[in-house]
């Protein structure tokens, strides 16, 4: 992994974290810094090539690959753990610390690994880190969560490994480029892509445990996960078509409950599913087009997501309330949150001049010259939920409408500082997108700014502005918490634990009660026939004596024989 040309920034990271503790006030905070920043250098020294080969059980490994697709999300994977450790500089918590670096390491892991083994190595340590920042809040509900958390990614993990293991025997190599193999081993492995991209139905994990995470985990934890799932199906899985329509459908399904959802976070992880969907689809319609908006979309989603949870996790932070049925009123008190909020509010909106208008309109655009007509409504569809509920929705209730009567302070220097690096990488990105295009693969024949893209986007937004005014009172937020498939393992998982523990102490009780009343009837007849009064017990002749001693002995040699 160390070579005279390169250096793999995973082991910089697990070598750096190793110090954090033993580092206290500002020093750690000091390192804190400079440790991602080691990381960008590393990367801006890396040179395309192969690195770190190894031959293991009779397989060829490859620890470091550098090419563009690799380095698009090293680049800002790299990026978002500077400005997450910035953004929790005022955490005294060694613990969460050490997780997020470790954490971040292990997905850069997955990026340059150029094998499927190492692949899995640093698939399943992300699994092993990141659960640290949501057990790190401390509730019942978070522990619970986390346990979740850990359950469906070690199911995913298994599904993995076997279908690694299928590949190596129905190929002979583990090499990690497209997978063509047409077996067993070509599904396991995308199941257990899509399991970390969070495909319904096997997205509830995010849902479920990202809004019970640290408030600065979950900054981490909404960059990392599903994004390096995104790397993996745009580097072994373009143009398969299941995923075109499984992607357009995640973009419907996360904005439909996210206008149903009341807590700010969990609104934000179904967008985390929804702004997938489009990566997901783009990665299945297979052009070039389609698949560097996949790229550059999943860069552009990184930052302004991060931007969004900071946003979030300042309130949560400076209140204590994540419900927007309790919040309300604060922009008097928390300005500076708001106006950053917003800016990622209209980058994940695709609103002209922002990054996610240079991004999303890439993958929206393939779908119409691919001529998928009812892919191109549903992704433009998903733009509006988008815009309704996380540009609109969520800031009217949280800093806008009602006071809720709570009077909190603004956001620590740092939070801030964060989030206003995050918003300028979104607003330059967005009046520059050609910074971002240079980075991706494929040289991009794509100009967002043309009249036909930018009416069509105008349009989209101003007529689910218009109708969100109209229909504000309607715009949920109750008291609540909207489950989908997440019911299964949080309501009726435990029901169904119960009922049939139920059922199986019921069932003991009456085998025990049949098997007893039975014992106590022999009992009863062997007393009368063979007690005091019974044949047994009167005496024999001395011939019949010895006739059953001669049975007996018989048996005796015959099961002795056989024995």
């Amino acid at each position: 992994m160390i070579t005279s040309d390169w250096i793999h920034p995973s082991l910089v990271l697990i070598a750096g974290t190793l110090v954090v503790p033993l580092l206290k006030g500002r020093a750690m905070q000091t390192w804190m810094v400079l440790l991602p920043l080691a990381v960008l250098g590393v990367l801006w020294l890396a040179q395309p090539g192969e690195y770190g080969q190894m031959a293991f059980l009779g397989m060829e490994l490859v620890t470091g690959r550098v090419d563009d697709l690799s380095m698009v999300f090293g680049w800002v994977f790299s990026t978002v753990l500077l400005i997450g450790a910035i953004y929790a500089l005022h955490v005294n918590d060694q613990v969460q610390h050490v997780a997020a670096f470790l954490y971040g390491a292990s997905a850069l892991g997955v990026v340059f690994a150029g094998d499927l083994i190492t692949l899995y190595v640093f698939w399943e340590l992300m699994v092993i880190t990141s659960v640290w920042l949501i057990w790190r809040r401390g509730s019942e509900v978070s522990f619970n969560a986390g346990f979740r958390y850990l359950v469906i990614h070690a199911v995913g993990g298994v599904v993995l490994l076997a279908g690694i293991i299928m590949f190596q025997f129905e190929t002979g190599t583990t090499r990690f480029d497209q997978i063509d193999a047409d077996g067993p081993a070509f599904w396991l492995i995308l199941a257990a892509f899509m399991i970390n991209a969070a495909v319904p139905p096997l997205h509830a994990w995010l849902t479920d445990a990202y809004p019970e995470a640290t408030v600065t985990g979950a900054v981490f934890m909404s960059a990392l996960t599903t994004k390096t799932a995104v790397y993996t199906l745009i580097r072994g899985y373009p143009g398969t078509e299941m995923l075109v329509w499984l992607g357009a459908f995640m973009t419907l399904y996360g904005v439909t409950f996210a206008m149903l959802s009341n807590d700010i976070r969990r609104l934000l992880s179904y967008h985390i599913v929804s702004q997938v969907g489009y990566m997901v689809a783009g990665v299945g319609l297979g052009t070039a087009l389609a698949l560097s908006g996949s790229a550059s979309h999943a860069f552009t989603h990184i930052l302004y997501k991060a931007l969004l949870f900071m946003g979030a996790g300042a309130v949560i932070h400076m209140t204590g309330r994540s419900k927007l049925s309790e919040l309300g009123g604060l922009y008097r008190y928390m300005p500076w949150t708001f106006v950053l909020y917003l800016v990622g509010g209209v980058s994940i909106s695709a609103f002209p001049l922002f990054s996610g208008y240079v991004s999303k309109t890439m993958i929206v655009e393939a779908a119409a010259v691919d001529g998928r007509a009812l892919i191109w409504l549903m992704l433009a569809v998903a733009s509006a939920g988008t815009f309704l509920s996380t540009t609109l929705k969520l800031p009217y209730k949280t800093w806008l409408g009602e006071d809720s009567g709570l009077r909190p302070q603004e956001a620590p220097w740092n939070m801030l500082l964060a989030m206003s690096i995050a918003a300028a990488l979104c607003f330059l990105i967005g009046i520059f997108p050609g910074l971002l295009y240079a980075l991706l693969p494929e040289p991009v024949d794509f100009d967002a700014y043309t009249m036909s893209v930018f009416l069509k986007e105008m349009q989209l937004l101003l007529f689910t502005g218009l109708a969100f005014c109209l229909l504000l009172k309607y715009v949920g937020g109750g008291p609540k918490i909207s489950l989908d498939v997440d019911w299964l393992y949080r309501r009726g998982g435990p029901r169904l634990i119960s009922a049939t523990g139920t059922a199986i102490v019921t069932a003991d009780r009456a085998v025990r009660r049949v098997a007893l009343g039975q014992l106590m009837r022999l009992t009863s007849h062997m007393e009368r026939k063979h007690g005091r009064d019974g044949k047994l017990a009167k005496s024999w002749p001395i011939g019949s004596m010895a006739l059953w001693t001669a049975i007996v002995l018989a048996m005796l040699l015959t099961f002795g024989v056989w024995r």
